[in-house]
């Protein structure tokens, strides 16, 4: 019984080896995660029309929330807010286009 336990154990110690990356067998940099650069504004839209104006969705208590949002333009009401990131340069100028 004890020799079953140990040939299991060197089985499973042999699967769980993990594998060396190529960049790394190769001798070169670590592949650079893009990043963008300058200030970056993270936006909610609605997922059926695209706005980006929507709001929060308030019941109950004072300061509780559903965690759902509604779209002011078309109306629809869910969880699954989207997000969208914008470069400070589009987010001014959005800012410039509701003025």
């Amino acid at each position: 019984m004890e020799n079953g336990r140990l040939m299991l154990l060197i089985k499973m110690a042999k699967k769980s080896k993990l594998k060396t990356p190529d960049w790394i067998l190769k001798g070169g940099k670590a592949p650079s995660k893009k990043k963008a650069t300058g200030k970056t504004f993270k936006i909610k839209v609605c997922p059926k029309c695209g706005s980006d104006n929507v709001a929060v969705v308030l019941n109950g208590e004072e300061g509780k929330n559903t965690g759902e949002w509604e779209c002011k333009k078309c109306g629809w009401v869910g969880r699954d807010v989207k997000e969208k990131v914008l470069s400070e340069d589009e987010f001014l100028e959005l800012m410039e286009k509701k003025n």
